[in-house]
């Protein structure tokens, strides 16, 4: 059996970790280990192929895995509280002006105002939340 089918072994026999784990290393050794199969498919000597699975392993854990790791631990963000309304789509429940009215965001009722000095806005109107000052929100 030639050299690169051993390799291709290899980089399936490290695929199965990754996914048992879901530690990038695996994934990046495999990687190296497909280059390495790939190197060997197109006629270089088994040295060469060690050395192309190094190179690859190695430069994959340098670069890669710190930006790997960071979004890994960063997660998603996810916005919660009165950062989660801002641009939050609300009902008009009684008119709103630059001086107040009430809206229902979100299933509950907020007082409002008009974010822009002089627009009104009418009963049944859909408007987005622009801010929120305190227990009211600002809409446009």
């Amino acid at each position: 059996m030639e050299n690169w089918i051993w390799w291709l072994v290899v980089a399936a026999a490290l695929g199965v970790p990754l996914t048992i784990t879901a530690l990038p290393e695996f994934g990046m050794f495999a990687v190296g280990a497909a280059a390495a199969a790939l190197t060997g498919g197109l006629g270089a000597g088994t040295i060469a192929q060690f050395s192309v699975f190094l190179v690859v392993s190695v430069a994959l854990l340098v670069f890669v895995r710190p930006i790997a790791l960071r979004h890994l631990r960063q997660g998603p963000r996810v916005r919660m509280g009165i950062e989660a309304l801002h641009g939050a789509g609300a009902l008009v429940l009684e008119q709103v002006d630059e001086h107040g009215g009430r809206i229902k965001l979100q299933g509950e009722v907020w007082s409002a105002r008009s974010y822009e000095p002089g627009r009104v806005f009418a009963p049944g109107e859909q408007v987005s939340v622009a801010q929120i000052e305190g227990a009211t929100a600002l809409i446009i």
